[in-house]
């Protein structure tokens, strides 16, 4: 054979091996095809079966999924260029999309997966489907705190071992406590004792021993660094994550910051994480270590940004407040049984753990203080709410709401304190609403129609184009309808003959902002069927309420103050919330808005050991009403829509 004969069977011979190898991969789903998502210019490979939001998810491309990627919300829409290289449309799909979306290319990125593998699709994310920066509330009110901390630091100089005293350093150190009357039991954290001898050495016998509740050492310092003792408060919210860092000798905080909780591509709501994360060990650990990256980068950032230059091993305590689900996902506790009757936590009694046991970034010897939860759905977050706002401390017949994805009511006072837990769902962050959204940048949070509903004036946050409509717009929204006549009180649109009323996929809508005046140019409505979904969660919220003023014999008139806790709380317009009965009907002077007392109280239990030992007798004390166990629930929850 020549050589140019032999030339071309090699060529031959690579091309089918080649082709080959092409096909095998094709089969076996681990040939790529090449995904951009626009506008961040994001490249990303995908195989076969990969759906659009799994890829995405991957490289950290936001895409809204309020329904964890179950193709219930329909909120991650995205515009493909061609759809050759996906599979058809879902039923979900037809569901969710126009068929005017359908014709542009829309689809909704947990539905769509690679079909067919070698080439290329181009993602666009609209503007309604990004994930924002979102705007929370970090702040609450709280009550003046006697500091008590159970951390303290103290300057101790020692005398230098000899020949005739050589007494071992960690003894010489106790010993030295002792006499000074600063230490009741002998115990010495482990990391602290590895490091202890050099330390003392290079100090030259004089350092600084931070100390735990007196009875455990859990660092030593070279020298006096007495002026710096610090510690980080943090608030697990199902949606946010909220960190405060404290100064715990003057009680100041230093920094606030947030993020969003990075579960929610895992589902809006605690009963999608909770089947997320009990599929296995593995998702179970994907959760918890989610959380807690999150909260060691809120710590890090805030140690970098405050003014006093705070470095992460200056922080010696870390208290933890949350909802029952994510107070179990941050320990890793199986939170299954949670979403079965009874409901019954693993634990409710508070918690200190050695933080680097759960890989937290502060000082190695730190302890991590977890407030005790009350019940299954009634957590931490719950405690310290009562804690921050002192409702336990006075004879005033108080209604404490915190309004949230899952919503606690607490009504009592010194006497008695009742609670319940209401299912309102995250309809008030805009799930199952078309176009609902959270409260990011764009997102209509104040509606007024002054002129029977023909005019509709509406704010955005930020005072950017419409993109969407957050919760407290919509309640305003429908407050303004039903105030006008325009719905009844079941929410039904009456003789809708208005210039403002069009025809929608879900059937009449009643049209806030006209699609030249929007970011992503669609209009932005509301459905009768968007006006039920916030029914139905204001129905859950006034049940509660109900039971437990029947629980203790009041009505109305008998509650001296109503308090509103929690991000969306904090935005409501009042009247607007009483008109459409998810506030009872007391004077507005008798309501009060007290912003995100969950990260107040948790700062409160950081500051103080007296308020510890309250929020463990308030767990116990607390009486936790199952509402789905209550005689009458249905017949309440059906006059409260």
């Amino acid at each position: 054979m020549s050589e140019d004969a032999n030339t071309r069977a090699e060529k031959n011979l690579a091309r089918f091996a080649t082709h080959t190898t092409i096909n095998i991969l094709r089969k076996i789903g681990t040939f790529p095809v090449i995904i951009t998502y626009e506008p961040q210019g994001r490249r990303a490979e995908a195989r076969l079966g990969d759906t659009l939001l799994e890829v995405a998810l991957r490289v950290g491309v936001g895409i809204r999924t309020d329904c964890g990627g179950k193709g219930t919300c329909g909120k991650c829409r995205v515009v493909v260029n061609s759809s050759d290289y996906l599979n058809d449309l879902s039923p979900c799909e037809r569901e969710h999309l126009t068929s005017r979306e359908v014709s542009s290319k829309y689809r909704l990125a947990c539905q769509a997966s690679i079909a067919r593998a070698e080439g290329k699709i181009i993602v666009n994310i609209p503007p309604e489907s990004k994930v924002e920066a979102r705007r929370f509330q970090v702040a609450g009110i709280e009550r003046p705190v006697e500091l008590k901390p159970a951390i303290r630091k103290v300057r101790i100089d020692l005398r230098e071992p000899t020949l005739r005293d050589p007494m071992p350093d960690a003894e010489r150190l106790l010993a030295e406590l002792r006499k000074r009357s600063l230490l009741s039991e002998a115990e010495i954290d482990l990391e602290t004792l590895r490091q202890m001898s050099e330390v003392m050495r290079d100090a030259g016998w004089q350092v600084s021993v931070v100390l735990w509740r007196n009875e455990k050492i859990i660092c030593v310092e070279r020298k006096d660094t007495t002026d710096r003792l610090y510690g980080f408060a943090v608030d697990i919210g199902t949606s946010k994550i909220v960190g405060n860092l404290v100064d715990l000798r003057s009680g100041e905080t230093l920094f606030v910051n947030a993020v969003e909780n990075p579960q929610l591509p895992y589902g809006e709501d605690v009963m999608s994480r909770i089947a997320y994360s009990s599929i296995g060990k593995e998702t179970l650990e994907q959760m918890s270590s989610l959380v807690r990256q999150a909260i060691n980068k809120l710590l890090e950032e805030a140690c970098l940004e405050s003014e006093a230059s705070v470095r992460p091993e200056e922080v010696y305590e870390m208290a933890i407040a949350g909802n029952t689900v994510m107070h179990h996902l941050f320990l890793s506790i199986p939170p299954f049984y949670l979403s079965q009757a009874p409901y019954v936590p693993t634990l409710k009694r508070p918690m200190d753990i050695p933080s680097r046991e759960l890989g937290m970034r502060a000082n190695s010897g730190s302890n991590l203080y977890v407030l005790p939860v009350i019940a299954g759905f009634v957590g931490a977050d719950a405690v310290a709410d009562i804690i921050a706002t002192g409702i336990h401390r006075t004879r005033k017949m108080s209604l404490l709401i915190d309004i949230g994805t899952n919503t606690e009511v607490v009504l009592g006072n010194k006497e008695e304190l009742l609670c319940c837990s209401c299912a309102s769902g995250p309809a008030f962050e805009g799930m199952h609403l078309r176009h609902g959204m959270k409260a990011v940048s764009g997102a209509i949070e104040r509606i007024e129609m002054p002129s029977g509903g023909d005019d509709v004036v509406y704010e955005t946050i930020d005072g950017e184009k419409a993109i969407g409509i957050c919760g407290s717009g919509i309640i305003d929204a429908i407050a303004s309808l039903f105030n006008q006549g325009t719905i009844n009180k079941r929410g039904y649109f009456v003789n809708p003959t208005s210039e403002r009323f069009i025809s929608g996929d879900r059937g009449t809508e009643f049209l806030i902002a006209k699609r030249d005046s929007t970011a992503g140019g669609m209009n932005l409505t509301v459905s009768e069927e968007d006006i039920l979904a916030i029914l139905l969660a204001k129905a859950a919220v006034a049940t509660g309420c109900r039971i437990l003023m029947k629980r203790k014999g009041i009505v109305e008139k008998d509650i001296d103050q109503v308090l509103i806790a929690g991000a969306f709380g904090n935005h409501l317009n009042i009247a607007n919330a009483k008109a459409i009965g998810l506030i009872p009907e007391v004077p507005l002077e008798k309501i009060a808005l007290v912003g995100n007392t969950s990260i107040s109280g948790a700062k409160m239990c950081l500051l103080s050991t007296r308020l510890r030992a309250e929020a463990l007798s308030l767990s116990k004390k607390v009486k936790y009403v199952e509402l789905a166990a209550e005689p009458g629930f249905a017949k309440e929850f059906s006059y409260s829509l």
